[in-house]
C-alpha cells in the first residue's frame, strides 16, 4: 500500500442538519473509516457533541492540522464562503449541491482549488439515483423531440436556497445529463409571496434542437414529486415506473470524493465533471436573469 493510502483524511461536516447528519453517519461506515477519520462538527447551534462526535470551532477546523477535509453540508447561501475559506486554509472540500449560488463564484472557486492543488467536489446524488440509471438507459440513442419535467414540493426559503433554478439544479443536471449541454430559450416566474406560492418555468433547447420544459413549482401543500414526459422518433417515455430502492446514494457519493482524494479519477472525466458543473450553474444564473432582471 502506497503512503498516500496509508495517511487518512481527517473530516470536518460543516452544517448538522439533514446533510450533514446522513454525512456524519457515512463517516463512520466501515469502507470510509479506511480511508476517512470524522474529526468533529461546525454548527451555529449550540450542541457540544451530536452522536459521540464532537462540535468545534470554525477558526479550530480551519487551523487544524488534524483536519484535511471539509463537508460542507450548510444551507446553499453560505456554500461559497465556507468553501473559500477551506480551500484557503489548505483543505479539500465536499459540498452539496449548488456548489454557489453565482457562476463567476463557482469559476473563482475551482481556479482557487486548482492554485491550491486541493479536491473541489460538488455532490449529486441524483445523478445514483435507480430512476436515472433507468432514464439513462432508456433514452440512450435516441433523438429527442419534446420533454418536460416537472417538479412539485412544499417552499423552501429563497435567502437561504437560492433562486428555484439553482435550488433546483439536480433537475437540470439531470436534463443535461440525459439529453447534452442545452440552450435557454425562455424563463418565466409566477411569484405570489403572500401564498408561498412560486412557479418557474424554462424552455430550453437540445443542440439537435429537441425542446424541453423544466418547471419548478412550490407552495403550501404539494407534495414532492416528479412528473416527466419524453418523446422521441422512435416512441414516448412517460413517468418513471418504480424501479426500486435508492441505496446508499450519500455512501456512493463519498466514494466518487475518496477516488478524487486518492488520484484514481482521470483528469479527462473531472475536466468533463467541472464543464457540466458550471454549465448547469450558468444556465441557472441566466433562469434568474430573465426571471428576474435587475432594476
Amino acid at each position: 500500500m502506497d503512503a498516500e493510502l496509508e495517511r487518512k483524511f481527517g473530516v470536518v461536516v460543516v452544517g448538522v442538519g439533514r446533510a450533514g447528519t446522513v454525512r456524519i453517519r457515512d463517516l463512520r461506515d466501515p469502507h470510509s473509516s479506511a480511508f476517512l477519520n470524522l474529526i468533529g462538527f461546525v454548527s451555529r447551534r449550540e450542541l457540544g457533541s451530536l452522536d459521540g462526535v464532537q462540535q468545534i470551532s470554525l477558526e479550530d477546523a480551519l487551523c487544524s492540522q488534524e483536519i484535511g477535509v471539509a463537508y460542507i453540508c450548510s444551507e446553499s447561501s453560505s456554500h461559497e464562503d465556507y468553501i473559500r475559506q477551506f480551500l484557503q486554509a489548505g483543505k479539500h472540500v465536499l459540498v452539496e449541491y449548488p456548489m454557489t449560488l453565482s457562476f463567476t463564484a463557482a469559476q473563482d472557486l475551482w481556479e482557487l482549488a486548482a492554485q491550491k492543488g486541493k479536491v473541489l467536489h460538488e455532490e449529486h446524488v441524483e445523478l445514483l439515483m435507480e430512476e436515472f440509471a433507468f432514464l439513462k438507459q432508456e433514452v440512450m440513442g435516441k433523438e429527442l423531440l419534446k420533454g418536460s419535467l416537472h417538479f412539485t414540493a412544499s417552499p423552501l426559503e429563497e435567502e437561504k436556497f437560492g433562486f428555484p433554478a439553482f435550488s433546483g439544479i439536480s433537475r437540470l443536471t439531470w436534463l443535461v445529463c440525459l439529453f447534452g449541454e442545452l440552450s435557454l430559450i425562455s424563463a418565466t416566474l409566477e411569484d405570489r409571496k403572500e401564498d408561498q406560492y412560486l412557479k418557474m418555468t424554462v424552455q430550453l433547447e437540445t443542440q439537435n434542437k429537441g425542446l424541453l420544459c423544466w418547471i419548478e413549482e412550490k407552495g403550501p401543500g404539494l407534495k414532492r414529486n416528479r412528473y416527466l414526459s419524453f418523446q422521441f422518433k422512435s416512441g414516448s417515455l412517460e413517468n418513471v415506473p418504480n424501479v426500486g430502492v435508492n441505496k446508499n446514494i450519500f455512501l456512493k457519493d463519498q466514494d466518487i470524493f475518496i477516488q478524487k482524494l486518492l488520484g484514481q479519477v482521470s483528469a479527462e472525466d473531472l475536466a468533463a465533471e467541472k464543464k457540466r458543473i458550471l454549465h448547469c450553474l450558468g444556465l441557472a444564473e441566466d433562469i434568474q436573469k430573465l426571471c428576474r432582471p435587475k432594476k
